[in-house]
């Protein structure tokens, strides 16, 4: 595929070099011709130097002929012009934004993109860590709105079924893995010794989750 980064940050020469290794045909748009040091040594795509809101720069990049976009500049105002006009104007099929400034993330869903705050997504991954975790996060989706934990059932819950133990709608068991072979669980299904739970939930569900997680073990160190 043909992918055009705008911006040569550590994060848009990291995002270059990784589409770089898996065989695509990557651009790079930045208006400082230092920054594409950043990339590796044996980055094999093309640079391109030149403002990200030019439209000269953009056709020099090859904006009208590539499969994907990332704006991924310093400036939360430039990335959004630059994915609007690309989706609008250029027709790409599909381009992500990177959003520094959480409040502005609306900026960008307004017009549908697809966003990635590593501010939001941060703070939230650092307030999950921040409470006592006896889970390991495999997934998160969006800006970590909703993520997927792994743990292993407590004792104090084998022999209860699945419904009794999701806190609230925030939180749904998704799978269950028993002796190595997974299954996707129903209201009727006893938990067994050894088995572990795959649940889904949002920060909220998370939080209770692991109010329910703490009772448990309580209830088996009280024994």
């Amino acid at each position: 595929m043909r992918m055009l980064v705008i911006g040569c940050g550590r994060v848009g020469a990291e995002l270059a070099c990784r589409l770089n290794r898996r065989g695509h045909t990557v651009v790079v748009l930045d208006c400082d011709r230092e920054a594409f040091q950043n990339l590796e040594v044996d980055f094999r795509g093309r640079t391109v130097e030149g403002e990200a809101l030019s439209q000269d720069a953009l056709l020099r990049a090859g904006i009208d002929e590539v499969d994907g976009l990332a704006a991924v500049t310093s400036s939360d105002t430039t990335n959004a012009v630059v994915a609007h006009l690309a989706k609008i104007e250029y027709n790409v099929p599909t381009v992500v934004v990177r959003n520094f400034d959480s409040r502005l993330r609306s900026v960008h869903e307004v017009f549908g993109l697809p966003v990635v705050s590593s501010s939001s997504w941060g703070a939230q991954r650092i307030e999950e860590l921040l409470y006592e975790q006896e889970t390991t996060t495999v997934f998160s989706a969006g800006n970590g709105e909703v993520e997927l934990y792994e743990f292993n059932a407590p004792d104090a819950w084998v022999g209860r079924s699945c419904c009794d133990l999701m806190p609230n709608e925030n939180c749904l068991l998704v799978a269950v893995t028993r002796a190595g072979r997974a299954m996707m669980p129903d209201c009727d299904l006893h938990l067994e010794k050894g088995d572990q739970l795959l649940v889904s939930a949002t920060l909220e569900g998370s939080v209770a989750l692991h109010k329910q997680l703490n009772h448990a073990h309580q209830s088996e160190r009280s024994k």
